[in-house]
Formats: C-alpha cells, structure tokens, sequence
C-alpha cells in the first residue's frame, strides 16, 4: 500500500484524527502540545498518528492537504487545520461543539 493510499485510509477510518509531532502524552512540539489541550478540553477520544515515526507521512502529508505544517486536525474527512485555528475554535466553543457533533454521529 502507498503512504497516500495510508494517509486516505487513516482520515477515511478515524472521525477525528491528528497529525502531530509526539504522543497525546508526551507532545515533542509546543505546537502539537497547545493543540492536544484544546483537543481534550472537548471531552472526547481522539486518534493520532504520531509524524516524528512515520516520515512518509510526514513528507507526503503537506502534499495531500495541501497544507505545509503540523499539527493537522482531520474531522470526518476534511481537514480543519492547525494550532492557530484549533485553539481559536476551542476558545469560542466551535471546536467543542464539532467533536461533539463528529461523536454523536459516528455513534449512529
């Protein structure tokens, strides 16, 4: 399988997934880090593919999503976008009701 065929088959098999550098638990960047907290403030489990492990993914990515950097939020499908845009969407209680939304109907 290719790395693209990979990446499709991650975003299409994960409501809401993140690409990041590091590990929920142990972020390796400030990005990532600032990026998982506002993840978790919505109360919901979350998949991730840690980059720093998968270069391919990490090279072929930003191609894909047309989308240079990390981390890269991906809900049903489509991508949201990085830090900046996810800490704004948690501060103003989109993100929140997002995931909510995602949860309720892959639950369906």
């Amino acid at each position: 399988m290719s790395t693209l065929d990979t990446i499709k088959e991650q975003i299409d098999g994960n409501p809401i997934l993140l690409y990041m550098k590091g590990t929920p638990r142990a972020p390796q960047c400030g990005f990532s880090a600032q990026t998982v907290q506002a993840l978790m403030t919505c109360g919901e489990r979350f998949a991730f593919v840690n980059i720093l492990e998968n270069p391919d993914i990490r090279a072929e990515l930003p191609k894909f999503a047309n989308w240079p950097t990390f981390p890269q939020l991906w809900v049903k499908g489509e991508l949201v976008g990085g830090c900046d845009i996810v800490v704004e969407m948690a501060s103003n209680g989109e993100l929140k009701t997002l995931i909510e939304e995602t949860v309720a109907s892959s639950a369906e």
